[in-house]
């Protein structure tokens, strides 16, 4: 139980985001935040005077906030609610219920349990969990964590605890959970709410423990280590410093001081007025942004043929990606005849990625996947920079000091130099190294029984052809292709940012998407699987040529992959194309720049670009982009739906046409991790942006990277899970409206396919709108139901040209019909 409600981040490699309060997951939204920042302390929306604040900038619109009561109140108390929202004064939550059963050890018997234990638990933990930083490993390590400290113990001189007695404690029959509780606690009916106070002291380390645990491939360096053992070597840690403090056998247990009992953790948590009142600010917040955007869907025309049957200069799939959004747009823009679709940008290519001389394999593929297969690379012509700052010899004690009085200096002349004028060097996290691209990939397997480590290396035929069908069906593209298409993934790059990995690809786990980009498109130039697929009513032309590619979304670059494998006829078209795409990533920069405030949104679009370039690389620069700062809608449909209208990057797209799948069998496909990876960005964002204290990492400013898989503020603090300050600034926390054209009776029937699915619906962690894909007409779901919905918004304004919205404001833009 304890460990369900630990947080869940993996090590940094790893950051995949998620729904922070996923262990309140089975209750209502509202009913769940309540419970949540009753009973662990947490601040989970806005406080009263910022929603109060947004009503009066507007923000919150009066008519949707009356609205809002009047479903949830009746119309006769809309001016008795609007006067406590407006009005009202509440005063303060008050303390959680975490903490206040070990809180009495200050209260009670003056002594300050967590600096006594915290400081050297915080260091040995770091010391064995460690993945490269430290100099000398942690000994008997492979034991086991707590094996491992005894045999420290056992043939050190000196010893982690103060006092002879808990030493022999550890090496006693006695060292179990259960005998040293009684030692410490007492009375047996407080042992679990102690528990959990103790591990929620310092959860982001507790957590960490948890994963590391259950998923020990969370670590490249694998360590044994379990809640069980962590609570055990506290459990001794207090012991100790109990006998330190007051001399052995010299205090009693801490019930023996109490004089009545904390609350249940656990407990029924009752609502209260001012529980309702943030509830209603909160839906008023976000339907009044959700009410504008869906008057844009229902105003702006639409193509009734959906996809011209013109012939295409280039087709392009992206990721789903917010930060696609506006790429996609500008390159519509720039060229009118090109096509652009959007799928979850691993496109369908789940795998584990080994580059030649790799050490380790990397998973490419969302994470709940389990792959079976294998791509290797070899033939690599792309050799890792190094810098000699970065040796061990370094760090030893004569060469050591041979190196700081010698390039030390030089080091210190490149710092100075970086600082007026940044460039990459060997400690820079490139999307772009990721994959060399002009090595060679083991991608078609001849022999199924061509494996290693389990994994069968590379995909047949029949494989390659059933996975390319999938995605192409999925999207809608199945006739009418160009004689170049895409297929771009997208990562990012950054220098001295810890949580690198949440800028990349979360559909591959973390990592950019080059290689799912390569492969996809090996898959679709592929003579036999062209065979296959042309049975399945997939045509592909011989003259249809298939382009892996990747978009750095930090530096707004492509690189493009095999391009030598074109035809001569293709290989001219691809040089036209590549000047459309370096056009759109130059206005998508200028886009981008008005977030910036280091960046002169007045330049060139050009000059703009090489300002955003320079900053990616900077050493001094805590914001290289804002990722998916400001999400808050996923868009599943046909491009005609939303091409129309200007979205602000506030969009996941996902390509879909309901012609081709009537019964919902690919939407089921694509809602099912829609729900967790849209779903799970956006609330990550959502509850960092309103308790970045707890929920969050705090400013990146402090932050020390501990050994390779977590941060922290300073050498002994806790480890932070969550989003740094610098991700959030920008956003609003609403929650993620998804927006599906599809009859509704037709979305209804495939969510309730999936029970882990519909949870995400029927308990409103994400909100689901319907669009009637032939009347354009709107249906809300709420409580297992789609009603009809009519937008409050009379209009929304037309907008001939964007670019000069990108001069005006660092703010958030409202929803133009664009043309």
């Amino acid at each position: 139980m304890l460990k369900h409600y630990l947080p869940e981040q993996a090590a940094l490699k790893d950051f995949i985001h998620q729904n922070t309060l996923q262990a309140f997951q089975k209750l209502k939204f509202h009913n769940a935040l309540v419970t949540a920042s009753e009973t662990f302390g947490y601040k989970v929306c806005l406080k009263l005077g910022e929603y109060r604040a947004l009503f009066k900038a507007k923000q919150i619109k009066r008519e949707i906030l009356e609205k809002v009561i009047a479903q949830q109140k009746g119309d006769s108390a809309i001016k008795e609610w609007s006067e406590k929202l407006l009005h009202k004064k509440y005063e303060s939550p008050g303390l959680p219920r975490i903490g206040k059963l070990r809180a009495n050890w200050k209260k009670e018997f003056r002594i300050d349990m967590d600096s006594l234990v915290l400081p050297i638990l915080f260091r040995i933990l770091c010391s064995y969990l460690d993945q490269g930083i430290a100099i000398w490993s942690f000994p008997a390590r492979e034991k086991g964590f707590l094996n491992s400290i005894k045999e420290i113990e056992k043939f050190s001189a000196t010893s982690f605890f103060r006092k002879r007695s808990t030493k022999n404690l550890l090496f006693s029959k006695q060292c179990n959970i259960s005998n040293l509780m009684k030692m410490l606690i007492g009375d047996e009916s407080l042992f679990g709410q102690y528990l959990f106070d103790q591990q929620f002291a310092h959860m982001g380390w507790s957590g960490m423990v948890a994963v590391v645990e259950t998923n020990p491939s969370t670590l490249l360096d694998t360590r044994l280590i379990s809640l069980h053992d962590l609570i055990t070597f506290e459990l001794l840690l207090e012991i100790d410093a109990m006998d330190f403090t007051f001399g052995e056998g010299k205090w009693a247990p801490l019930a023996s001081r109490l004089t009545e009992k904390p609350l249940d953790l656990f407990d029924e948590v009752q609502e209260t007025e001012l529980h309702q009142v943030l509830s209603l600010w909160q839906d008023a917040f976000e339907w009044s942004y959700y009410d504008e955007v869906l008057a844009g869907i229902k105003q702006a025309p639409k193509n009734q043929n959906h996809r011209s049957a013109n012939a295409k200069t280039f087709q392009s799939l992206f990721c789903i990606d917010d930060r696609e959004d506006s790429l996609r747009r500008h390159l519509e823009k720039t060229d009118p005849m090109c096509e652009t679709f959007a799928t979850p940008g691993f496109f369908s290519m789940e795998f584990f990625y080994q580059p030649e001389d790799g050490k380790f394999l990397t998973k490419v593929c969302p994470a709940p996947v389990t792959p079976k297969y294998l791509i290797k690379g070899f033939n690599s012509h792309q050799k890792r920079q190094q810098d000699i700052h970065f040796s061990k010899h370094a760090t030893s004690f004569y060469s050591g000091w041979l190196f700081s009085q010698t390039l030390g200096f030089w080091s210190a002349l490149k710092l100075f130099i970086n600082i007026f004028k940044p460039s990459s060097g060997p400690a820079t996290a490139s999307s772009f190294q990721h994959m060399d691209r002009f090595s060679e990939l083991t991608i078609e397997n001849q022999n199924p029984e061509d494996k290693e480590n389990g994994l069968q290396i590379g995909f047949t035929v029949p494989e390659m052809a059933q996975r390319l069908e999938g995605m192409l069906m999925s999207i809608g593209l199945v006739n009418d292709f160009a004689p170049v298409v895409y297929i771009v993934g997208h990562g990012a790059s950054s220098v001295n940012n810890p949580h690198y990995a949440a800028y990349d690809c979360g559909a591959c786990s973390g990592r950019p998407g080059s290689v799912n980009a390569r492969v996809a498109c090996y898959m679709a130039n592929h003579p036999e699987v062209r065979k296959i697929l042309k049975s399945k009513g997939i045509d592909i032309p011989v003259e249809t040529q298939f382009v892996g590619g990747l978009h750095d979304t930090t530096r707004d670059d492509i690189v493009f992959f095999d391009e030598d494998s074109l035809s001569e006829a293709n290989k001219v078209q691809h040089r036209k194309n590549e000047k459309v795409f370096e056009q759109a990533l130059n206005i998508n920069a200028k886009e981008r720049s008005r977030r910036f405030l280091s960046v002169d949104t007045h330049k060139s679009a050009e000059k703009i670009h090489e300002d955003v370039r320079r900053r990616s690389v900077s050493l001094f620069e805590p914001r290289p982009e804002l990722n998916h700062a400001t999400n808050a809608l996923c868009v599943v449909a046909r491009r005609s739906l939303s091409k129309n209208l200007f979205l602000d990057r506030r969009a996941f797209h996902n390509s879909y046409n309901y012609e081709i799948d009537p019964e919902g069998k690919y939407l089921l496909n694509i809602l099912r991790p829609a729900a967790p990876v849209c779903g799970g960005i956006n609330l990550e964002y959502f509850f960092s942006r309103v308790d970045n204290q707890k929920l969050g990492a705090g400013t990146k400013l402090p932050h020390n990277v501990m050994g390779l898989f977590g941060v922290a503020n300073g050498i002994d603090g806790d480890l932070r899970p969550g989003l740094p300050s610098q991700m959030i600034e920008v956003h609003d926390p609403v929650r993620l409206l998804i927006i599906v054209e599809h009859f509704p009776h037709v979305i209804l029937e495939t969510i309730q396919r999936s029970p882990e699915t519909y949870e995400w619906f029927i308990n409103e962690w994400v909100h689901l709108v319907a669009v009637h894909p032939e009347t354009y007409e709107l249906f809300v779901f709420k409580e297992g139901q789609f009603y009809p919905y009519q937008p409050m918004t009379a209009k929304i304004e037309a907008m001939n040209d964007v670019l000069s919205l990108f001069e005006s404001t660092h703010e958030n833009l409202p929803v133009y019909e664009i043309s």
